[in-house]
């Protein structure tokens, strides 16, 4: 046993790396295939949970398409709990020196069970839309988790606050306050829109054309916060906030094009889907600027500091 241990990673390298990014691509994934098990109306191709029906755990001939679609996504989710497992394990060794890594494998590790149950009960409810709703926002703080684990690993455990003004922290707060809106009014208009899951499911009876127009209250405010995060982050020159600022403008820019073009062409589900998974890509672009608010306290801020101390010698 001692023998394994000692072939665990005692810093982070290459393989500690590689599933964190795993981590929050497995993350997204799972949006996207469940995206499809609702749009293809296959949220019931299982009708039951945790067995897919009550007599067996995989699906059968009988149920055709539909429970094939539901089954397959069923078994992603042992494939994120694989990944949480080997980044808890790899982890191990450095739980001393990289607690916030320990803490945050732990957490997500924890999390995929919970999320699985989440997804057990919107069947067990008849994909109720607010229990799938409550399914698809789990998933978008599973998503900011793993994007929190990414950012900690490339870039080291927290640091001091980065010296802003406190004017451009108050704005990143309001950014992140209106993605987290536009997300919420988002669920709420799937939620009221067609695409059930099912040719029996209920619908949360709210007026989805006018919640279309409440959607995009958020979204508009998010574009023009980040916008002005953009330029604040080049005036003062924060190369880290820009660089996350101006990936969060462009998932931003990408996603108001398609929800526009979506609601023109009668929600097809395949924009519909692209529209769901960029939210996901939203929140963890969002989790990167606020992170970048501190400076991290990685090899590279180490070796900075080496350097101006021995410039000072």
């Amino acid at each position: 046993m001692k023998a394994v241990f000692d072939r665990l990673p005692s810093f982070v390298d290459t393989r500690i790396r590689v599933f964190a990014v795993a981590t929050l691509v497995a993350q997204i994934l799972i949006v996207g295939t469940g995206g499809a098990v609702r749009l293809t109306g296959s949220g019931l191709g299982c009708p039951t949970w945790p067995r897919c029906t009550p007599e067996s755990f995989v699906s059968t001939p009988e149920m055709g398409i539909h429970g094939i679609i539901e089954f397959g996504n069923r078994l992603l989710t042992f494939v994120l709990v694989a990944i949480a497992i080997g980044m808890f394990v790899l982890v191990l060794r450095i739980r001393r020196e990289r607690r916030d890594l320990f803490v945050l494998a732990l957490l997500i590790g924890l999390y995929v069970p919970i999320q699985a149950i989440i997804g057990g009960i919107t069947v067990l409810t008849n994909l109720n839309p607010y229990v799938v709703g409550l399914h698809y926002v789990a998933s978008v703080v599973l998503v900011s988790l793993s994007a929190v684990l990414v950012f900690r690993v490339f870039l080291g455990p927290r640091g001091e606050r980065v010296n802003l003004p406190g004017g451009y922290r108050v704005l990143v707060a309001i950014t992140a306050v209106t993605t987290a809106a536009t997300i919420l009014v988002g669920v709420l208009v799937t939620g009221s829109g067609p695409h059930a899951g099912d040719g029996g499911a209920a619908r949360n009876g709210l007026n989805s054309e006018l919640l279309q127009h409440i959607h995009s209250w958020p979204a508009y405010a998010t574009f023009v916060a980040t916008l002005a995060l953009i330029v604040g982050a080049w005036r003062l020159g924060q190369r880290r906030l820009l660089t996350f600022s101006l990936i969060l403008f462009a998932i931003e820019g990408v996603q108001i094009v398609i929800g526009l073009v979506q609601a023109r062409l009668g929600l097809p589900e395949i924009l519909v889907g692209i529209h769901m998974v960029l939210a996901c890509c939203l929140a963890a672009a969002m989790t990167a600027v606020v992170l970048a608010l501190r400076e991290p306290r990685g090899p590279l801020a180490v070796k900075r500091d080496i350097g101006v101390a021995a410039v000072s010698v």
